[in-house]
């Protein structure tokens, strides 16, 4: 069975902000490739690749719960057209940035620092409404086309950003991405039937609804689960950080995009033939087995020497990421109250924003010990055992089964 499409057909604001998301995740992703590209070629070291990471987390987490908040007592749609516009700022500055005849690797930074700390913002707000968009059926394949989204700009973005770089620069990579911002602020600007929570159903911002919030996913463990199974998998075997220095060793940049993209193709084959993913009711347990399939697969990736056989195995854990997304994320929105929905998400996105860039970090520093290929592997195995103990810890989580009725009140 294929991809449901029905989630567009029926929600006019929802096809607005898909479209919009989608254009703008695409350029998103081309900068996602400049600046790590550009910081390796100033520098020709994995370690301040990975340093990158962490520079982007901790603003990330300064203002993660604080989106999340600002979500739950703000207009969510003025809120990420704000955003999007200083997103689109930071763009132009690493636009300026490039064409100066010396960059500066601090300024780089800074401005990267910037945009996660607005993405910090933004997310939580994105992930809120959806939700709200859509019928209480039509959440999982909701969550299925935003997957689709994510393994389409994963895949062209990062081809495309090869490209740009190769042939046309950096300066040109940035515009791109700076013009996309523009076409989703237009694209959210078009939503009209959402209406926000009324004041007598809104709390006020404090950082005591942060505390609430906390609580509540500390009491469930199918929350517990999902958070921390994908933060192992990212932390661990998520080694983004080294694809510019692998990119050196099999053909260069041309080929640079090949490693972004890989992973995302195979989530977009799940994705396009998801319809199976509907038969399966232990959500907790599919999300367990696909998380340890990710650690499998790039601990194949880490013991191959071959480009082919690299790119084969990261196309797999990109299939088994995107099973573990499509969970994930249908948990999340089935279980969670509206009134918190936009504190939760804040604690999503720290799990799945926050592991890549520790990722990044994390495999930098072991590359810069160990070599590429025994990092990626050695990284694996951490991730598949921090799996194994949300299995033996969490048992609710493993047991979850999928909600048949509507709990978000």
């Amino acid at each position: 069975m294929w991809i449901d499409l029905k989630p567009l057909k029926t929600n006019r604001d929802f096809r607005y902000v898909y479209a919009g998301q989608f254009i703008s995740f695409f350029g998103t992703m081309l900068t996602y490739v400049a600046i790590p590209f550009q910081v390796y070629q100033l520098t020709n070291s994995t370690l301040m690749v990975g340093l990158l990471g962490v520079v982007e987390l901790v603003p990330l987490l300064l203002t993660a719960f604080i989106g999340g908040a600002l979500a739950d007592v703000m207009d969510k749609k003025k809120l990420l057209i704000y955003c999007e516009i200083g997103m689109a700022f930071g763009c132009l500055l690493l636009l300026a940035i490039s064409l100066m005849p010396q960059s500066s690797i601090a300024f780089i930074f800074v401005i990267a620092a910037f945009m996660s700390a607005l993405s910090g913002l933004h997310r939580p707000s994105l992930d809120a409404l959806i939700p709200r968009l859509v019928k209480h059926e039509e959440i999982q394949a909701a969550s299925i086309l935003v997957s689709f989204k994510s393994s389409v700009g994963l895949i062209g973005g990062p081809a495309v950003a090869g490209l740009c770089i190769s042939y046309f620069g950096l300066s040109l990579t940035y515009t791109v991405d700076c013009l996309t911002f523009v076409l989703s602020i237009a694209a959210l600007s078009r939503i009209k039937s959402y209406i926000a929570l009324g004041a007598e159903n809104r709390e006020q911002f404090s950082f005591k609804t942060i505390k609430e919030a906390i609580t509540y996913a500390i009491s469930r463990q199918e929350l517990l689960g999902t958070y921390f199974v994908d933060f192992f998998a990212m932390v661990f075997a998520m080694p983004n950080a080294l694809f510019p220095a692998m990119a050196k060793i099999y053909g260069g940049t041309k080929i640079l995009g090949w490693f972004y993209s890989a992973p995302a193709v195979g989530s977009l084959i799940i994705t396009l033939f998801s319809g199976w993913s509907y038969k399966i009711k232990r959500h907790g347990a599919a999300v367990i087995l696909a998380a340890t399939l990710w650690g499998l697969a790039m601990m194949c990736v880490g013991l191959s020497s071959h480009l082919f056989f690299i790119l084969f195995f990261l196309v797999l854990a990109g299939a088994a990421d995107a099973v573990s997304g499509i969970y994930r994320v249908t948990i999340w929105n089935e279980t969670i109250p509206d009134s918190i929905r936009g504190r939760m998400a804040s604690l999503e996105m720290i799990s799945y924003m926050s592991g890549p860039l520790l990722g990044n970090a994390q495999a930098g520093l072991m590359a810069s010990r160990f070599g590429t290929q025994k990092a990626i592997t050695l990284g694996a195995g951490l991730c598949i055992a921090g799996v194994m103990l949300c299995f033996i810890l969490l048992p609710q989580f493993w047991r979850y089964r999928r909600q048949s009725h509507d709990v978000r009140k």
